[in-house]
This record gives C-alpha cells, structure tokens and sequence, in this order.
C-alpha cells in the first residue's frame, strides 16, 4: 500500500503565509494606479498613450516573462529566484516613487513587472512542493487563490486610499517593507526547490515564449483601441508564429521549457481556459465599475474604495467556500455554480441609471468576486494537481499565464467595448447640440473628457453635454456587464463539460503519468 504523503506542519503553514504576501503585492500592483492616474497626470503631464503604458506596461512585462522565469526557478532554485525578484521588485519601487517624468515611471512599472515575473510562479510551485497531502493543498491553494483575488480586488481600494492620503508615489514605496520582510523571513520558512530533470534551459524556447506571449499581448491592446492598426496586425502575425513555433519546439525537446503535452488532458485545459475567461471577465467588470463610481456617481478615491471593500471581501470567502464545498461535490458542479452567480452579478448592471446608489455597485461586484473566485480557486487546485512537484514551475506558470493574458483580455476587449458604445451614444446625442467638431470630438473620446467640456461650454449645453455623457457611459456600462454575463454563462457550460472528470480526492499527477 502506498504511504500518505506527510502532513504540513506548523512552519509549513508559516512559509505559506510568507508566500501570501508578494503574491498580494504583485497583484495589487496590476490595479493599484487606476485611481491614481489623475493625480499622476496633474504632477507629470503624461500624453493619453504613457497614461495606458503606464497602466499596461506591468501587465505585459509580466505576462510575457513568468513562462522563462518559471524555467529559470525550477533550474536554479525556486525560492532562490524568490528572493531575487524581491530585490528587482524593492528597486523598482524605488524607482516609481522617485520619477520625475512619464518615461522614467514607465521604465519603473517595467522593472516591476520583471520581478513579478521573477516572483511569481514561484510563490504557486512552491506551495504544490510544500504541501503534499491533497486536502491541505487544496487549503493552502485556497489561500493562494484569495490573496490572488482579493489582489486584485483591492488594488483600487488601497491605490486610493494611499493616494489621497499620502501621494501617488506612496503607492510605489509601500512595496518596500514586504520585500525588505520577505528577504528575511523567506531563508527561514521557505525550502528551497527545483526540477533535478531539467538540467539546462532552452534558450530559443525563452526567446519564443517571449516574443510570442509580448506580441500577442500588444496586438490586442493595438487592435481594441483601433488605432495603428497594420501595426497591431504585423505584431500579431509575429506573436502567434513565435507561440506556433514555441509549441513545436516544446514538443520536441525530451526537457520542455513548459509541458505542452498537459494540454491533451480534458481537465487541466478545462482549468487553464475557465481561468482565463473568469479574469478576463472580473477584470473588464471591476475597469468599467470603477469608473463609474468616480466619473458617473461624483465619488473621490477613496469613497469609490469604500465601496469596492464587498468585493475583496467576497473574494477572500469564495476561496475557503470553494475548499469546503468540494468536499461534498465534485469541482464541476461547484465551478459552473461559480460562474453562474458571477452571471447574475454582471447581469445586475442593466439596472443600473445615472442616479443608482453605489450600494447596486458593489453588489453586481461583489456577486462577480464570490463567484468568479470559488471558480478560480477550484481550477488552480486542478491545474497544480495534474503534475509531479517537481514540474510544479511549469504548472504554476501556465496558470499565471491566463491569469495574465485574461487581465489584458478584460482589460483591452472589454474596455474596448466600454469606449466604442459610449463614443456611440454620445455622438448620437449630442448630435442636436449644435457643437463645434473638436468639442463634439472631445466630449464622445471618454468620459472624463466629457466632464472637462461640460465644464468648459458651461450653461444649459453644458448641462445637455454632462447628461448627455452620464446617461451614455452608464449604458455602455450595461452592455459591457451584459457581454461579461454572457461569457460566464459560456464559461460555466465549458467548465462543466471539460471538468467532469476531475475529482477532488484523485491523484490527478498519477493520471497523467500513466
């Protein structure tokens, strides 16, 4: 008879808890300037296009880094690799705090997203090697996926309330004291772990994974906002010709940078695509939302944070829900119910006017964060579940790399979405307002434009033009909640198809070796 693997001990849950907490820090840094950007902009001066890449550029940096970073943890050491992007990460924060131009705070939000990179699929891979018994990782997975969430949730709410009461650049310097904690903690409760099978890294597959992951990330953003479009086009064509020949090359070598093959397994492509689709909807929700509270309903940073605080908390409780749930039924019943009522939260924005209570806000989110996180906890078990320990790196950063490219989808497509059906409607109101070009121009580009003009034309046509924008925003608003719904209906129907074979209590690495 097989012996049970050893239970996690006291320190083990310590370590777990050292882990957490870069984990917050790189996710909160994906949202964390979406409030600040006005007080940015009033101090730097950026052009529209830095203000995206200031936003964008981590994200991207990110994504396209965690699948070589992730070979480079399991070569050379998981927790090792850690360390360092703590290092590049606290410089880099250093970095941000102190620009004094746009191009040097884009420079830094680079630099961050290489520690990201650096940091972050060791924080997963690290957990499938700490915790060998599958109920305590499902737990400590569990954990992982709410910090994840709540992350994200909670980038806005702390951005905002660091930068009205302090400054923007506090939201940079405030990195520093975890990592400086995490250098000390990290080499007393981390062990350290790594792939004894992969004896050198593939530097074509590096250079591959790299550009592909980049280009295509870039194409989308290019192509969604509509402009430079032959670039967007060429920059995908480049993209998805590195991935093609990235996957072959993976196929061949008897080590691959990352196992390819696992996608022939129903339930971890099952994982890996609902993951993707749950970010990319939770993101372009919590996008469209925030703007609303600010833009539509008056409210400063940190009121619209208040209202943002059901949301993380939500998040937090979907993953120890998900951890108990499963326990009783089997993890496609519990993922598609996910979905579903995150479904139900989109759905909530078509009651949505120009006059809602921030109250209807927070619960169309909240419902959103409950269910699209008991989905993502559950799909992370499986996804970390269908290898050995040692090739948790390559696990670890297929998963981060929807979580990533579901961000710039939510993000891009969505936000998209979001502009192309306000620029619409409000071009068909203000279409009797007698405005000049540039000033009908001006007021249909966004919203926060719009309340710049009306401020600026004044009188009843300025009332007409604010009215006009609100009532337009607020719509467009509706039909980017619709589309989300939509996608978790579509979603939940995959995850339910591709997921009933995977059973919380099997030893899915098992399955996949034989």
């Amino acid at each position: 008879m097989k012996d049970a693997p050893p239970k996690a001990t006291a320190r083990t849950w310590l370590g777990l808890a050292v882990l957490v907490l870069p984990l917050l820090l790189i996710t909160i840094d994906g949202t964390v300037l979406i409030l600040g950007l006005p007080a940015i902009s009033a101090e730097l001066s950026p052009t529209g296009t830095e203000q995206l890449w200031m936003i964008d550029t981590y994200s991207l940096v990110l994504a396209g880094l965690l699948v070589a970073m992730s070979a480079v943890g399991d070569r050379f050491g998981r927790r090792r690799n850690l360390l360092i992007g703590a290092v590049v990460f606290a410089i880099a924060s250093v970095a941000g705090a102190l620009a004094t131009a746009p191009w040097m705070l884009i420079g830094a939000r680079v630099l961050l997203g290489v520690g990201g990179a650096i940091m972050m699929p060791s924080t997963l891979s690290l957990v499938r090697n700490m915790f060998l018994d599958r109920q305590q990782r499902r737990y400590a997975m569990a954990v992982w996926g709410a910090m994840a969430s709540v992350g994200a949730a909670i980038g806005p709410i702390v951005g905002g309330w660091v930068i009205e009461t302090f400054s923007w650049q506090a939201a940079f310097l405030m990195n520093i004291p975890v990592m400086l904690l995490l250098l000390v903690l990290g080499p007393l409760l981390l062990p350290e772990s790594r792939n004894p099978d992969l004896h050198r890294i593939d530097i074509l597959s590096v250079a591959l994974s790299l550009v592909g992951m980049i280009g295509v990330v870039y194409a989308i953003k290019t192509l969604t906002g509509g402009k430079d479009v032959a670039l967007g086009i060429a920059t995908l064509i480049i993209g998805l010709i590195a991935v093609v020949l990235f996957v072959r090359r993976q196929l061949r070598l008897p080590t691959p940078l990352m196992e390819v093959r696992l996608f022939k397994l129903r339930y971890f492509r099952g994982a890996v695509v609902g993951d993707l689709l749950s970010v990319f909807a939770m993101v372009g929700a919590l996008v469209a939302l925030v703007q609303y509270l600010q833009l539509v309903l008056g409210l400063n940073p940190l009121e619209a944070s208040v209202w943002l605080m059901p949301q993380a908390v939500m998040a937090a409780v979907a993953a120890v829900l998900a951890a108990a749930l499963v326990k009783r039924f089997l993890p496609a019943y519990v993922i598609t119910a996910g979905l579903l009522i995150a479904a139900v939260g989109f759905g909530l924005t078509i009651f949505l006017t120009p006059t809602s209570s921030p109250a209807l806000v927070a619960t169309s989110l909240a419902l959103v964060a409950l269910g699209a996180g008991t989905s993502l906890t559950l799909s992370n078990d499986i996804i970390m579940s269908s290898v050995r320990p040692e090739r948790a790196g390559q696990a670890a950063a297929t998963s981060e790399t929807a979580y990533e490219i579901g961000t710039t989808l939510g993000t891009a497509i969505l936000g998209g979405v979001l502009v192309a059906w306000y620029t619409r409607a409000v071009t068909a109101g203000t279409g009797a307002l007698d405005l000049t070009a540039g000033v009908a121009e001006r007021a249909s580009s966004t919203m926060a434009e719009a309340l710049l003009v009306a401020s600026e034309v004044g009188g009843s046509t300025g009332t007409s033009i604010l009215d006009t924008a609100m009532a337009a925003f607020t719509e467009a608003i509706t039909i980017t909640g619709i589309a989300g719904a939509v996608i978790m209906v579509v979603t939940a129907v995959w995850a339910f198809i591709t997921l009933r074979g995977a059973d919380a209590n099997k030893d899915l690495a098992a399955d996949h070796e034989h």
